[in-house]
């Protein structure tokens, strides 16, 4: 097999899996429930226990008290649906912000309702307009609830009944590093509950900490539990043709046990998660973006999943992911005591995250190659803490993984640049054994034999570096480093594709400027086809983000050179 035709399946195997991936996206959008329902049943998750998939009423939303509990707590949930729209008791407004964010927090339950993120515009054209991640709207929910569970006869503050009030309707970071919104509730038998929100100045990570103080007779027992509610979320990023961006969105958790999982909307419909863990996390993902609750690691808990399903349509189901302590907080009468656990809702920006020391660094989603993609963002990383400039970073990191890869490129090219020299007595030869094409395989091989071409020296090098290029393209599609980040001229932002289509048409002119330099294949056919993938390329470039078009475009452009540098070479030589 030549290398034409090596490269010719490659190219063509390359555009049926962006197909594929198109049509999967386009079949699930409009038929959700036979990839939600029908199709999660064929693998099905497995659990620690059996347990009941979904439920349709949403006075079933609290978790389920610890087997160490000795009796149930019964609570009614004031949430029904209605219209397609939830409609509860509601609270008052507690406004949180930082330099970096502003949440709101309802006296209902103490949810966090709403977070902004004040340093990450909507877009370009709203820089005024901050990303709403946090959101409690009808169509979209995406919040974070807790509270605590008990089995005596106490009342414990939980997200469905307990109306807090706060100390302060709107608070401000100001000179202080951090600030604090207090919840107060007055529970049964002199027992006081004060639910604390603490933020910090420059930072998306956040302590949720609930203090009882146990003014009762008897001894305070309870478990701190949490969970993030959402419904599916649209789809967010367009790349044309392709439909939504490759990114993934769903649930995922981390746990000391297992590592990293991730959860997905149809898993949750298909068996409902109960997993045990002695620490780790809990998280909703979507593309540059996550809300995450940290566990301690000094406890016992249990992961969980549940789906509220809405007769209004499966767009209206709610998904929680949550967690459960399951050994109890004690307080002694008289006495004060604490539970709690850490928050980070903001952008995947690795850099914080890797501070948590709990690998939440993980929710940047690169796949199976994150051992690849990683060495890859860090390089990136430093090379803009030189020059300040995301789009020169990728080009400097193209060139220098062109330079790592370069014995093998040279190796490729020289391969190629031989197999051009012998195209004339290829033509020749195909034409005289036109009627034998066994006989022409024969003499073909003997002519590599004996010039010393070996014709799949040209691809098999390019195939070693094919891993290390995918990486590298996760890496530009996951970064949110890259969002709304400038190039130069008419690149404002190369995580949306290219305003005026200049970069996708350079691309594909170097492409075709590739062509000419490669060996001409002797199928008529292939030739056509080898012609037409440019087109093709360009074509489904379009509406790819810019980052990853001028990262083809230079790999394209370094290519051409290295290759004509070496074809030069070998044709000036004497034979």
């Amino acid at each position: 097999m030549d290398f034409q035709r090596v490269f010719l399946f490659a190219g063509l195997a390359m555009v049926l899996m962006l197909l594929w991936q198109s049509w999967i996206q386009y079949d699930t959008e409009n038929n959700p429930t036979i990839y939600s329902e029908n199709n999660a049943s064929e693998t099905p998750r497995p659990t620690d226990k059996a347990a009941s998939t979904t439920v349709n009423n949403a006075s079933q939303d609290l978790p389920k008290l610890p087997k160490t509990a000795t009796t149930s707590q019964s609570v009614v949930d004031k949430e029904v649906f209605e219209d397609g729209a939830v409609i509860s008791q509601e609270g008052e407004q507690v406004v949180v912000e930082t330099d970096v964010l502003r949440a709101v927090i309802n006296t209902k339950g103490g949810d966090l309702r709403v977070l902004d993120l004040l340093t990450y515009p909507v877009s370009l054209e709203e820089l005024d307009n901050p990303f709403r991640l946090l959101k409690d709207t009808p169509e979209e929910k995406f919040i974070i609830q807790s509270g605590l569970l008990g089995a005596t006869p106490l009342g414990f503050p939980n997200h469905q009944e307990t109306l807090f009030s706060s100390i302060s309707p709107t608070l401000r970071i100001e000179s202080s590093d951090n600030v604090t919104a207090t919840l107060v509730w007055n529970g049964p038998d002199g027992v006081i509950y004060r639910k604390l929100y603490t933020f910090y100045r420059d930072s998306y990570f956040f302590d949720l900490t609930f203090e009882i103080e146990n003014g009762s007779s008897r001894q305070w027992a309870g478990f701190l539990y949490g969970q993030i509610k959402r419904t599916e979320p649209p789809a967010e990023g367009k790349m044309g043709f392709f439909g939504r961006l490759p990114s993934y969105s769903g649930g995922a958790i981390y746990t000391a046990e297992d590592k990293y999982d991730k959860i997905k909307f149809g898993d949750m419909l298909d068996g409902r998660l109960a997993k045990k863990t002695s620490g780790g996390w809990i998280a909703m993902l979507q593309h540059y973006f996550v809300g995450a609750i940290l566990l301690s690691d000094s406890s016992n808990y249990e992961l969980y999943s549940q789906v509220i399903k809405s007769p209004n349509g499966p767009e209206y189901n709610q998904y929680n992911l949550g967690f459960t302590r399951q050994e109890p907080t004690l307080i002694e009468s008289g006495s004060t005591g604490s539970v709690g656990a850490r928050l980070y809702v903001g952008p995947k920006e690795q850099k914080r995250m890797v501070k948590a020391e709990q690998k939440l660094e993980l929710t940047v989603d690169y796949g199976w190659l994150t051992p690849l993609s990683s060495p890859l963002f860090w390089l990136m990383t430093y090379i803009n803490k030189v020059f300040h400039n995301w789009g020169v970073s990728i080009l400097l990191l193209t060139l220098l993984v062109k330079l790592a890869f370069y014995p093998l490129s040279a190796a490729s090219y020289k391969s190629m640049a031989r197999m051009k020299k012998l195209g004339p007595r290829m033509k020749t030869l195909k034409e005289r054994y036109s009627d034998d094409k066994q006989k022409f395989q024969q003499e073909m091989m003997a002519i590599y034999k004996k010039e010393k071409v070996n014709p799949l020296g040209g691809c098999l090098p390019i195939l070693i570096q094919i891993p290390v290029f995918i990486a590298l393209y996760w890496v530009l599609l996951e970064s949110v480093e890259l969002r709304q980040a400038p190039f130069a001229l008419w690149i404002k932002d190369l995580s949306i594709q290219d305003p005026y289509y200049v970069l996708p048409i350079l691309m594909g002119a170097s492409m075709f400027a590739q062509q000419f330099l490669n060996p001409t294949p002797p199928d008529p056919i292939q030739q056509k086809i080898m012609m037409a993938l440019p087109v093709v390329f360009t074509f489904f470039f379009l509406w790819f983000p810019a980052g990853l078009v001028l990262y083809w475009l230079a790999n394209n452009v370094l290519s051409i050179t290295q290759q004509w540098f070496i074809t030069r070479k070998i044709e000036s030589a004497k034979t």
